[in-house]
């Protein structure tokens, strides 16, 4: 808590709060580890938002949590519509707790489809929440609640043993991807909790993907290689996410034990239209290649997107235009159907036929 008694303008207090936050994000070195920090800071101003300092700190306290909201690293200045944005943002919470204790969430599974041989070779398990009023929500409509609270890591580690268990009775050797969060790394538990969710579902550890963004990298730089190599130790593979998107993909590259990156949907969506991010997507795809990376490209969504990215060598293929995110039966009857036969209808979310790369 900062208390400032000198102030001669609100311009003065926003100065102050860059300044505050700038040092706060400074890397900071412990033992020979390195560790970046965030800060998310309300303001509260006397008398304009009260006079006690009980009222003060509940204010600023308001704010704060809206500078979360907003992406973190900001800061926000109290106002009074705050206070019902905070209370439906509490009710928000105790709902999704609810979900988690009554088995409300489902996962849903994209297929990711070999480009040129035109089978399924993984999947990556996506979660949807079963609202008893709204029915079927998407994540995001309640991941962003779920990151500013510790509901994150729990739910994070239910779609990591939910998606094992099911990949373990899809035929063949089609592998789950599942998405882990900066959160989940940094409560140090998230080897033992793979390991065990390859131990309840019985699945070969060859089988399970998990994917990282950057910011697992950012906010503990060793501690991250640490656990990125203890669990390629275990024989998951490890997908570096929006590659590309970035301040030091390439370093990633070096200095973790990745076997595959995907490609942003944003390069994807735009390389039709312009050659400079379709000369990025060809260099990504090469780079893969040297290193000996697996390359997936995600958001295809159109036959022109699909043919560059067949020519380009690109590895595996994800969008609209092949499948749409499946429930857990559909896609295994879908597999099943794949497994039985060289070519096999797929079938979309709808359930019509849908185009296969």
């Amino acid at each position: 808590m900062v208390v400032s008694t000198h102030v001669s303008s609100k311009l003065e207090i926003e100065k102050f709060c860059s300044r505050l936050i700038d040092v706060i994000n400074r890397e900071v070195a412990y033992e020979g580890h390195s560790f970046h920090v965030g800060a998310s800071i309300g303001v509260a101003l006397a008398p304009e938002h009260g006079g006690d300092p009980r009222g003060l700190l509940r204010c600023a306290d308001v704010a704060m949590y809206e500078a979360k909201a907003a992406g973190r690293n900001t800061w926000r200045f109290y106002l009074e519509a705050m206070d019902s944005h905070l209370a439906e943002k509490k009710l928000r919470e105790t709902e999704l707790r609810a979900a988690l204790q009554n088995g409300e969430f489902e996962l849903y599974y994209q297929p990711r489809f070999l480009a040129q041989e035109q089978t399924i070779a993984s999947a990556e398990a996506l979660i949807r929440w079963n609202h008893p009023r709204r029915g079927l929500i998407g994540p995001d409509e309640f991941i962003g609640l779920a990151e500013e609270s510790d509901l994150i890591v729990q739910i994070g580690n239910w779609v990591l043993r939910e998606a094992c268990a099911t990949a373990a009775s899809w035929p063949g050797e089609v592998m789950v991807s599942v998405n882990v969060s900066p959160a989940q790394f940094m409560t140090g538990d998230i080897v033992w909790q793979v390991r065990e969710a390859l131990r309840l579902a019985r699945l070969d550890a060859r089988r399970l993907e998990l994917e990282v963004t950057e910011n697992v990298m950012l906010n503990d730089i060793d501690g991250a290689l640490r656990t990125m190599t203890a669990l390629k130790e275990l024989g998951v593979r490890l997908n570096m996410d929006d590659f590309g998107t970035g301040y030091s993909s390439l370093g990633y590259l070096r200095t973790y034990p990745f076997d595959s990156i995907k490609i942003d949907k944003r390069f994807v969506a735009s390389m039709e239209k312009t050659g400079r991010d379709r000369s990025i997507v060809q260099a990504i795809i090469n780079l893969g290649n040297a290193l000996n990376l697996r390359v997936t490209a995600e958001g295809v969504e159109t036959e022109g997107q699909m043919h560059i990215l067949r020519d380009e060598q690109c590895h595996e293929l994800q969008g609209f235009l092949l499948s749409r995110p499946l429930d857990a039966q559909r896609l295994r009857d879908l597999l099943e159907r794949e497994a039985g036969q060289t070519q096999a209808p797929q079938v979309s979310a709808e359930g019509h036929a849908a185009r296969r790369p």
